[in-house]
């Protein structure tokens, strides 16, 4: 194998790692920043809830844990795939685009779900419980990482 090649190789295989790794971050980054327990907190211990808001809003985030696994799920398959790929290739094939592309779906469907249980809670709420609750998604989306 010529000098080149070698090298053209080594390029094209440690892309594929950087590709992977910045999947793997990508997927860290959003299962970590998902409803986070200062928000969880938020809604539970500083809000004043009815006893029929903790009501209402405990169905939402059972039924949103159920989901937000289902999706959790799919990114780690989409990880799996990716590296599988990775191994099957000698370079940034179509199977690696697709396996990237099933890791980028997955990991934006699970953000779009987020949002919109913070959404299905926030519609539980008082406009004065409301404000409130804003105020903390805004600190926390806001927050720097420590």
């Amino acid at each position: 194998m010529s000098v080149g090649l070698r090298n053209l190789l080594f390029t094209v295989a440690l892309a594929a790692v950087a590709a992977a790794l910045g999947a793997w971050g990508g997927a860290r980054y959003v299962v970590g920043a998902r409803a986070p327990a200062s928000l969880h907190e938020t809604v539970h211990h500083k809000l004043d809830l009815s006893a029929e808001q903790e009501r209402r809003i405990d169905a939402l985030e059972g039924r949103f844990a159920v989901r937000r696994k289902a999706l959790e799920a799919d990114m780690r398959a989409a990880n799996a795939e990716l590296a599988a790929a990775i191994e099957a290739s000698d370079g940034y094939s179509p199977q690696v685009q697709a396996a990237v592309d099933h890791f980028h779906h997955a990991m934006g469907a699970l953000q779009k779900e987020t949002i919109a249980h913070v959404f299905d809670m926030r519609a539980e709420l008082t406009p004065a419980q409301a404000a409130r609750f804003d105020a903390e998604v805004a600190r926390t989306l806001t927050a720097e990482d420590k």
